[in-house]
């Protein structure tokens, strides 16, 4: 599976976007890795679960912690808190990350895929 560029990630706003995209993805045998337009921002997401298959423990760390570098470090936050670091959860069967721009979430979403979408990095 070749990872998104930044421009192939899709987004999706309703319920039925979301669900219409993990068919699909289901469908095609790969992971999901797509962005939630929020009120609030928009969420870069990704999942392996209907793959029945999770990130490796040590390609986890690796996913947090490039995230995490490519932020700015929050003032005023926890230090210790690992979603405050990435900006949201990156669990290693799915995440949900959170940027300010859509710019920025299809940049982090290409970036995730990278992980996501490399079988050899799976459990």
């Amino acid at each position: 599976m070749t990872p998104h560029a930044p421009s192939d990630v899709p987004i999706y706003e309703s319920d039925a976007e979301r669900q219409m995209l993990w068919e699909r993805d289901a469908g095609n045998d790969q992971p999901v890795v797509a962005i939630r337009n929020a009120r609030r921002g928009w969420i870069v997401r990704y999942d392996l679960a209907h793959l029945d298959a999770e990130l490796r423990p040590e390609t986890l760390q690796r996913l947090r912690d490039s995230v995490g570098d490519r932020r700015p470090y929050p003032t005023g936050t926890d230090p210790i808190s690992q979603a405050e670091g990435v900006g949201g959860e990156a669990g290693p069967v799915s995440g949900d990350l959170h940027e300010s721009s859509e710019e920025a979430a299809r940049e982090l979403a290409a970036h995730v895929s990278t992980f996501v979408f490399d079988r050899s990095k799976w459990a």
